[in-house]
């Protein structure tokens, strides 16, 4: 009796706690299964170090009771007996848009840019919308959650991808069974950034990647002084950011160059992200691992190129032949240097390659431990819920997967998929192992089969003797039918078998001849290691993983394989141009030493100095490009009259091939300038051409703080296809400069009155020039305009440092000397459109003789490798003489840009930038044989030749490899042939 009391007050218990649920349920029976579910004899992987042997694993409501070896099953326990299977840890994508419907364009887009947001109450950006909630706008798609079960995934993390600042995510179990408020693990699960700006805003700005970089700088000012109740007025989207930031930050970088461009501005404002990555960032895995972050990693290794064409072969660079190859090896790279990082399914074309790829990355080397860490417990670690999923410990969730053996293993079968304590089966588990090889004789004919693949689509090969025959296989609930051609070529005739399988992996059946006689058939598997041939596929296709070509510093042609050091060198008997009083001295001595100039003279000796022979050469110091747009991944941040607040010191890239062209030139050290879109541009990078160095190494230490702004056509977007911008007229270019010197003066007064104040990036630097401690290179062509700027500049007491392009400069010379403004110019460019119509070759001479500091730039990657023939126009047009002419190239643009003290002549002292020529360095026969930068050579033309032989024979290399990978059936892509856009002062960045 009390038994039954006892029984029945258990079954009310259960029956009130689901009486009490608070959603209402409309699906038939609501009474729960609270028993205990054991498997046993199975291998565990509780986590991807700790590995259970023949253990068992004790589940209960939907919660992981206990694993072991040993352990105590309940009574009232469902045991299922796995026979040797294996259970590893459900898989977390960490970076999903899962559930969440795809952003839609706005039809604005395509219109006339919108430079104004379109909401109020919320920040002035529309890109930046902390507010957004991805639960609000998550809708469960069970065909997609069954696709991701398939793949062995039991959690996602999914956020709306879209915008700068994108909003909170949603961690969701993939439980098709249960309603959303069990599947939601975390309404906030982190924060989301990126650098692209929303798809379903036309608002302009930013337009550049370094526009975006200045946004979120001044974001995150403006919602610090926001928190501390500086503003009156409310920002909703400011009060989402402050409330999200002790969330786990995620950053879609892309590429190892965003990934360090993001955390410098994380380090700048105490925030450590967890990076999206592009799979590069091998390239640099030393300034990766200083980040500290932890890296998110898509799998999207790249195919091999179809290079079966040897014309479309021949657009192909090394650097994306390389990619192929070293890709791969990227998660080995991270997990050596002890970088912790998670897989995930973003950009994979479908969810089913997840396997592939990451046999891809195990070939290359990654342990298989890794490989399950990155799927499991790190990105549980990621997302702080590291006690709940992402193991198969003791109170964490009950996913995990029941597989046939290694998860990573090709012929591995996913039998079941338990989320929550839920099962999504596959296959079933009580389907026996037909896989292995077969020998067997059928009227006295010996035949050899091996079934491979998958239990649930396995697959055969047939032979006899040296012939493959053509078979297929159909096995389905014990049951297994094949069918194969005879031997005899001349008739289309099939030999039948259809047995059942038993434990002991033998088929009995029958075999059924073409002419209908049955033969009694039983064959027991021989093998279950697999077919042999596929085990030397396997190799082949390791193998071609395997070869690994060497990074490279940059990681592309002409890099170094290992950065050049400087030396003590010895330069004797050169014709020495020291740009100083000294003037060209004949059979000179140079001897470099700790990366200077340290003596000059005759019969120099130095013990341990490297000599070169330089007689009959010319040393000079290195070319300077006062105006140049190469190395930098960005130039234009157009979507505002003013852009101050960016700077090209953020968007350097250090890989691009024109500094190693510019090194052939003899160019040592340029102006990374902004573009000409805006009346105030952005600020400048003023960098040396160390060739393999990362972007933060090449910026002069200590840089002179430069800014570019314009006139012209340009700013008022007379070229540009839009005329919705203020200014549109050259007089609104002079009233805009007035009302942002006007501005910037009010708010340095407040700055320098003690009282409190939100900072203004765009405003500080604008006050910098107000306070002579920024200089203004200033976009012109017309006098009437570089008079105006004059006068606007004297009107707030400073200088403009240098009018580049200047080329109506020759009629106001003599103001420019009287104001001691510089003028950098064309050697002989005119014509090329209207404002450049009276530009005449003689400016630069004029100029010169005027009393001007006169430079020749070159605005243009091209022209800036011969540099050196530019400056000798100016002998040709105006009697300059030779030594003149070589400082518009050299000493004179060092002294617009304020580094004279140390580049620009050869003094002792200075920095060792120093170019070997073959001829006088003026004239058109001239070739740099050397160009070193502080004693170091980044160029020299002896290993320029070995160089292109090296890069001829990896290339050669690298198609044999792809061409045994297509003949192996991988994927291949075809070659899409590239081209690198040269930039210019009027180049229109990229969308970002």
């Amino acid at each position: 009796m009390l038994k039954n009391y006892l029984w029945f007050i258990a079954i009310f218990f259960v029956l009130a706690i689901n009486a009490q649920d608070y959603f209402p349920k409309n699906d038939g029976v609501k009474t729960q299964n609270t028993n205990y579910t054991a498997f046993t004899n199975a291998k565990i992987y509780v986590t991807p170090t700790q590995i259970i042997e023949k253990g068992t694993l004790l589940i209960k409501d939907g919660k992981v009771v206990n694993s072991g070896s040993s352990i105590t099953i309940p009574k009232n326990t469902v045991i299922v007996n796995l026979n040797g299977k294996s259970i590893y840890p459900s898989f977390i994508d960490i970076y999903s848009d899962f559930g969440i419907e795809k952003p839609q364009a706005s039809a604005s887009r395509s219109r006339s840019a919108q430079y104004n947001p379109s909401r109020t109450g919320y920040y002035w950006n529309d890109h930046v919308m902390p507010e957004n909630n991805a639960i609000t706008k998550f809708s469960y798609n069970k065909k997609e959650a069954t696709e991701l079960l398939k793949a062995g995934f039991g959690v996602v993390n999914t956020h709306i991808h879209d915008g700068i600042v994108r909003g909170t995510g949603a961690l969701i179990a993939l439980n098709n069974t249960k309603g959303n408020e069990q599947r939601i693990i975390s309404e906030t699960s982190g924060h989301y950034l990126s650098f692209r700006k929303s798809v379903t805003s036309s608002q302009y700005y930013p337009g550049s990647i370094m526009g975006s970089i200045a946004l979120l700088k001044q974001l995150y000012i403006d919602a610090d002084w926001y928190a501390k109740g500086n503003i009156n007025t409310k920002d909703l989207s400011l009060e989402a950011l402050n409330a999200n930031k002790n969330l786990t930050q995620f950053f879609e970088a892309g590429s190892r160059a965003n990934i360090i461009r993001a955390d410098k501005i994380g380090d700048a404002y105490g925030i450590q992200y967890v990076m999206l990555g592009g799979g590069d960032e091998y390239e640099r895995i030393s300034d990766i691992k200083a980040t500290n972050a932890k890296i998110i990693l898509p799998l999207n290794f790249p195919d091999a190129y179809d290079v079966e064409d040897p014309f479309a072969t021949a657009s192909l660079s090394l650097e994306d032949m390389r990619a192929w190859n070293q890709k791969p090896h990227n998660p080995k790279i991270l997990a050596d240097n002890n970088i912790d990082f998670a897989f995930t399914t973003f950009k994979l074309k479908s969810v089913k390659e997840l396997k592939s790829k990451i046999t891809t990355a195990i070939k290359a080397g990654l342990s298989k431990e890794k490989a399950l860490a990155a799927l499991t417990t790190i990105p549980a670690q990621i997302l702080n819920k590291n006690t709940s999923i992402g193991s198969l410990k003791n109170g964490y969730l009950a996913n995990f997967l029941i597989t046939s053996g290694d998860i990573f293993d090709k012929e591995t079968t996913l039998y079941e998929n338990w989320v929550q304590g839920e099962k999504t089966v596959f296959e079933s588990l009580n389907t026996k192992n037909i896989l292995g090889i077969y020998a067997f004789n059928i009227n006295n004919q010996p035949y050899e089969m091996v079934i491979s693949g998958k239990l649930s689509k396995p697959k055969t090969k047939i032979t006899t003797g040296s012939h493959t025959l053509g078979s297929k296989i159909n096995y389905k609930d014990d049951w297994v039918n094949i069918s194969f051609t005879t031997i005899d070529t001349t008739k289309q005739e099939f030999i039948r078998i259809v047995a059942k399988v038993d434990n002991t992996n033998t088929l009995t059946g029958k075999s059924i001849l073409p002419n209908g006689d049955t033969l009694p058939f039983t064959v027991k598997v021989s093998d279950v290691e697999g077919d042999e041939d596929d085990k030397k596929d396997t190799n082949k296709e390791a193998n071609i993983n395997d070869t690994f070509f060497a990074v490279s510093y940059p990681n592309k042609a002409f890099g170094f394989t290992k950065l050049p050091e400087a030396e003590t060198l010895l330069f004797k008997n050169a014709t020495v141009w020291t740009g100083e009083a000294e003037g060209i001295l004949k059979n000179t001595d140079v001897l470099i030493k700790n990366g200077k100039i340290a003596k000059i003279g005759k019969g120099l000796s130095s013990g341990g100095a490297k000599v070169i022979d330089a007689t009959g050469k010319h040393l000079t110091a290195g070319i300077i490009d006062e105006h140049s747009h190469i190395a930098t991944a960005s130039v234009n941040e157009g979507g505002q009259n003013s852009s101050a607040e960016v700077t090209i010191e953020d968007v350097i890239d250090e890989t691009d091939t024109n500094i190693y062209r510019n090194l052939a030139g003899g160019v040592t050290s340029i102006q990374i300038l902004h573009g000409s879109a805006n009346p105030i541009g952005g600020r400048s990078a003023i960098i040396k051409l160390k060739w393999g160095e990362s972007a933060d190494n090449l910026i002069y230490s200590n840089t002179p703080k430069f800014i570019k702004f314009a006139l012209g056509e340009n700013v008022k977007q007379s070229n540009w296809g839009s005329y919705s911008r203020f200014p549109q007229s050259r007089m609104g270019v002079e009233q805009l400069y007035i009302d942002y010197f006007t501005r910037a003066k009010a708010y340095d007064d407040l700055k320098k009155s003690g009282k409190p104040y939100k900072k203004d990036i765009e405003l500080e630097v604008i006050a910098e020039i107000l306070n002579k401690e920024r200089f203004i290179s200033c976009h012109s062509y017309v006098q009437s305009e570089i008079n105006m700027l004059m006068k606007v500049a004297e009107k707030f007491n400073f200088n403009i440092n240098t009018f580049t392009h200047i080329l109506e400069g020759y009629k106001v010379a003599d103001k420019m000397a009287e104001h001691g403004v510089g003028g950098s110019t064309f050697s002989d460019w005119w014509a090329y459109k209207y404002e450049v119509n009276d530009a005449i070759p003689y400016n630069a001479s004029i100029m010169h003789n005027a009393g001007v500091t006169v430079a020749i730039n070159s605005d243009d990657a091209e022209m800036s490798r011969r540099l050196n023939q530019e400056a000798a126009k100016s002998i040709k047009y105006g009697n300059v003489s030779d030594e003149d002419a070589w400082k518009f190239v050299t000493l004179n643009p060092a002294k617009l840009l304020h580094i004279d003290d140390r580049v620009g002549s050869i003094k002792i002292g200075k920095d060792a930038d120093v170019v070997l020529w073959s001829h006088n360095p003026l004239s058109v026969y001239a070739k740099a044989e050397k160009t070193i930068i502080e004693g170091v050579t980044y160029f020299d033309i002896e290993r320029n030749k070995s160089m292109q032989e090296a890069i001829k024979l990896e290339k050669n290399t690298l198609i044999n490899l792809m061409l045994k990978a297509k003949n192996k059936g991988l994927k291949t892509q075809a070659i899409k042939k590239k081209t690198k856009e040269l930039l210019h002062c009027d180049s229109i960045d990229k969308e970002i």
